[in-house]
C-alpha cells in the first residue's frame, strides 16, 4: 500500500464529499422552495424564493459548522458521545489490559502515538471504530462484544484494520462527514420536531380557541412538509456514507492482512459476526451518525450499506470459504462454552500464518522473544534487528526502501514492535503508564549521562514540579542506563498517552521544564531536540486537534528554503565530515527538486532552522512530503548506512510531517514480494 498515494485519493475522496454536500443541498433548497411556492402559496416570485434558498442554507450550514465545533474535541470526543468508557493506562482489568497491549503494539509498529482507548460496554455486538483528526488526537473504540467474543488474533485483526483507517487519513474524512450529515439532516430533525409539537398542541395557551387548534395543525402540517423534504437530506446523508466509506472498508481490510500478514485474524472476527445474533449491531442512538466508521455495518446487505456484504468481505480474504461452514463454527462455539480463545474458525492455516498467529502468547499477550533480541542474566537487551545496544550503531537503508515503508507496516514490523514491547523493562513501562510516572519517564529520557549535570537537570525538574518527581526522575534515570537505544521512542510513545490525559496547565509547564533541563549546559543536543519536537507534535498539538491540522497544500517547489535547511542539518548530524555531508546534501537536493542549484550552508541557529523549515513541510502535498521523505533519507544515508541516533532524527521529521515511520528502517530488498519501488512523484 502506497501511503503518499493514499493521502492523495482520500484529498480526492474530500472533494467528491463537498460535491454530494452541496448537491445534497440543493435538492434540499428546490424542495423547500417547491413547498413554499405551491402548498404554502407564496408562488414562483424570485423575492420570496430566493430569501428562503438563503434560509434553508443558513440553517443547514450553521447545523453543519455546530456540529464540527462539537466534534473539535478529535477522536475522544466521538468515542464520549458514544457512551465509551476510557481504558486507563495502569488499568488492572485483563481484557483491557489485553487490548491495550495490542494497540500498544500496533502503534509502535505503525509508528504513531498510542491512540486513545475507549470500550463501549453496553454492546455485545462485534464492532470498533477509529476516529480523529490526525494520528495524534486519534482514539480506537471497541465493543464489549469485541473482548467477549473474539481471541487474540481476531481482536488484532479487527484493530489492525482500524490503524488502517488512522494511516491513510480517512479518520478526518469521517469526522468531517459527521458535521456535514448532522447539516443535511437537519431539516427533518426540524420537521420531525415541529409535527410532534403540532400533534400534541405544543404552544396552545387555551385549548378551546379553535383559532389555538388550528394553528397546531397548521404547525403539524409544516412539520410534515419539512419531514418529508428532510427525507431528502436523510437519502443523500445515507448516500454519501455509502459512497465515501465501502471502498475504503475494502482497502482497510486488505491493509490489515498485509500488516498482520494472516488472514485468520480479521477472517475469524467477520466470521463471528455473521455467527453471532447480536452480529456488529449497535444499540447507541447515535448509531447512525458513526455508520461509515465502524469495523461492520449491520445494514450491509442494504443499498446503503457502508460496507460490502460480510459473505463477500470473508470470500476475499479467503476465497476457498463456503458460507455454509459457518452452521459447524457455531455448533464449536456452544460446545467450547462462548470463551473466544477455543473457537476456531480458520481451519487449514498456511505455514508463515501459523507462525505469525504463535508469535503472540495468550495469556497475558506477552510476545515471544524473537531469535537475536535475548536477556541477559542481568536483564540487558541484546540486539534487536541486527542493531547493537549503542548509539553508533549501524544498518543499511534506500530512500525508496524507507519511503515505501511510511504508512505501510507489515509483518516484520509488527514483529519488531511487539519485540520492543515486551523488552521494555517493566518498572519503565509501569512508570510510563501512570500518571504522574509518565512525567518523570520523559524527563528521565531528557536527562545527560554525565553526573554533574545530571543533579543539575533533576533539579530543574523538582523546581518545576516537585522533590518526589524529581527523586523519581532520578530512579528512572538510574535504570535507563542499560536501556537499548531503539527502545527510546517506544517508551516515550508509551508514556504520551498518559501525559495527554494531565490537565492542560501541567501540560504546559511540563513543556517549560522540559526546555529548562535540556538548556542546562547551555546548548541543545539532538536527542534533547528530538524528543522535545516529539512531544510538540504527538502530545501538545493533541490538546487541540481541530485547530492543530493544517491541509497539504504547498508544492515543494515553494519551500525550497525550508527543504535546504532541514537537508542540510540532517546530512550535517548523519555525516561524519563536511565534504561527506556536502556530498549527501547535493545528492539528497538534486533528487527531490530536479535541476535544482542549492548550496550547501548551515544556518546558523540549527534549532530555529528545523522548527521553521518543519513547521513549513508539514503543509506539502502527499507528493512533496515523499520526495521529502526520500530526500533525508539521502542526507543521512549515502554511503548506504544510518546509525539508531540518526534514524530517531529521520523518525521524528517524519512525525512532524505527518509521515509514521515503523520502528526499524529498511532497504529495497525487504519491498513486498511483487511490488517493485514506486514511481517518482512530482512535486
Amino acid at each position: 500500500m502506497d501511503f503518499f498515494a493514499q493521502q492523495a485519493k482520500v484529498r480526492r475522496s474530500s472533494r467528491t464529499l463537498v460535491w454530494l454536500f452541496g448537491l445534497a443541498v440543493l435538492a434540499i433548497v428546490v424542495a423547500v422552495d417547491l413547498v413554499c411556492a405551491f402548498v404554502l402559496g407564496v408562488g414562483l416570485r424570485p423575492a420570496p424564493l430566493l430569501g428562503i434558498a438563503v434560509a434553508v442554507v443558513a440553517v443547514i450550514g450553521l447545523c453543519s459548522a455546530y456540529r464540527i465545533a462539537s466534534l473539535s474535541g478529535g477522536g475522544a470526543a466521538v468515542a464520549r458521545e458514544m457512551n465509551a468508557v476510557e481504558v486507563p493506562a495502569n488499568t488492572s482489568n485483563p481484557q483491557w489490559q489485553r487490548l491495550r497491549n495490542v494497540i500498544e503494539e500496533i502503534a509502535i509498529a505503525s509508528g504513531v502515538p498510542v491512540p486513545e482507548i475507549y470500550v463501549m460496554q453496553n454492546e455485545a455486538g462485534i464492532n470498533a471504530f477509529a476516529a480523529g483528526y490526525t494520528p495524534n488526537d486519534a482514539a480506537v473504540c471497541v465493543t464489549q462484544g469485541c473482548l467477549d467474543k473474539l481471541n487474540r488474533d481476531e481482536l488484532q485483526g479487527v484493530i489492525a484494520h482500524e490503524f488502517s483507517h488512522v494511516l491513510n487519513g480517512d479518520m478526518r474524512m469521517n469526522i468531517r462527514l459527521m458535521g456535514l450529515l448532522f447539516g443535511i439532516m437537519a431539516i427533518w430533525v426540524i420537521g420531525r420536531f415541529l409535527m410532534w409539537g403540532g400533534y400534541f398542541g405544543v404552544g396552545d395557551g387555551d385549548s378551546s380557541s379553535g383559532r389555538r387548534r388550528g394553528g397546531s395543525g397548521q404547525v403539524a402540517l409544516a412539520g410534515i412538509a419539512l419531514l418529508v423534504i428532510g427525507s431528502i437530506g436523510v437519502f443523500f446523508g445515507r448516500l454519501i456514507q455509502a459512497a465515501v466509506s465501502r471502498s475504503r472498508e475494502s482497502l482497510a481490510d486488505a491493509s490489515a492482512v498485509q500488516f498482520t500478514r494472516q488472514t485468520s485474524g480479521i477472517a475469524g472476527a467477520l466470521k463471528k459476526i455473521a455467527v453471532f445474533e447480536e452480529g456488529s449491531a449497535l444499540q447507541s442512538a447515535r448509531r447512525d451518525e458513526v455508520r461509515h466508521m465502524l469495523f461492520g455495518d449491520a445494514e450491509a446487505s442494504s443499498w446503503f450499506a457502508t460496507h460490502p456484504p460480510i459473505i463477500e468481505r470473508i470470500k476475499v480474504l479467503e476465497p476457498g470459504f463456503k458460507p455454509e461452514e459457518l452452521d459447524a463454527y457455531v455448533k464449536q462455539w456452544l460446545a467450547a462454552g462462548g470463551d473466544p480463545n477455543t473457537i476456531e474458525l480458520h481451519a487449514d492455516l498456511h505455514p508463515w500464518e501459523k507462525a505469525a498467529r504463535d508469535f503472540a502468547v495468550a495469556d497475558g499477550d506477552v510476545a515471544a522473544p524473537l531469535p537475536g533480541f535475548p536477556k541477559t542474566a542481568a536483564g540487558a537487551a541484546k540486539p534487536i534487528g541486527g542493531i547493537v545496544p549503542a548509539r553508533g550503531a549501524e544498518l543499511a537503508i534506500t530512500a525508496i526502501g524507507v519511503a515505501t515503508q511510511v504508512g505501510s507496516p507489515g509483518t516484520d514490523d509488527y514483529q519488531a514492535a511487539a519485540q520492543l514491547h515486551t523488552q521494555i523493562p517493566p518498572a519503565l513501562a509501569a512508570a510510563a503508564h501512570d500518571p504522574r510516572g509518565a512525567l518523570a519517564v520523559l524527563f528521565a529520557l531528557a536527562i545527560s549521562d554525565h553526573p554533574v549535570l545530571q543533579a543539575q537537570q533533576v533539579a530543574v525538574v523538582a523546581q518545576g514540579f516537585d522533590a518526589a518527581l524529581a527523586d523519581a526522575t532520578g530512579h528512572l534515570v538510574a535504570q535507563m542506563t542499560d536501556l537499548h537505544p531503539m527502545l527510546r521512542l517506544p517508551l516515550a510513545q508509551l508514556a504520551f498517552p498518559a501525559l495527554k490525559r494531565r490537565p492542560r496547565p501541567e501540560v504546559d509547564r511540563f513543556v517549560k521544564t522540559l526546555d529548562a533541563l535540556t538548556h542546562v549546559d547551555g546548548r541543545v543536543d539532538l536527542d534533547e531536540y528530538c524528543l522535545a519536537k516529539l512531544v510538540q507534535a504527538q502530545v501538545v498539538a493533541a490538546l487541540d486537534p481541530s485547530a492543530s491540522f493544517q491541509p497539504g497544500t504547498l508544492k515543494l517547489a515553494n519551500a525550497q528554503d525550508e527543504l535546504r535547511d532541514l537537508v542540510a542539518l540532517v546530512a550535517h548530524f548523519g555525516n561524519d565530515d563536511d565534504d561527506t555531508a556536502r556530498r549527501a546534501f547535493q545528492t539528497a537536493m538534486q533528487a527531490a527538486l530536479l535541476n535544482a542549484t542549492v548550496m550547501y550552508a548551515l544556518p546558523e541557529d540549527w534549532q530555529a532552522a528545523l522548527d521553521r523549515a518543519l513547521a513549513t513541510l508539514a503543509r506539502l502535498t502527499p507528493e512533496g512530503k515523499q520526495l521529502t521523505v526520500q530526500a533525508l533519507t539521502r542526507a543521512i544515508a549515502v554511503d548506504g548506512k544510518v546509525t539508531v541516533a540518526e534514524s530517531e532524527l529521520l523518525r521524528v521529521a517524519c512525525a512532524v510531517l505527518g509521515c509514521p515511520l515503523p520502528p526499524l528502517l529498511s532497504d529495497a530488498a525487504t519491498l513486498p514480494a511483487g511490488s517493485g519501488p514506486p514511481p517518482a512523484p512530482q512535486a
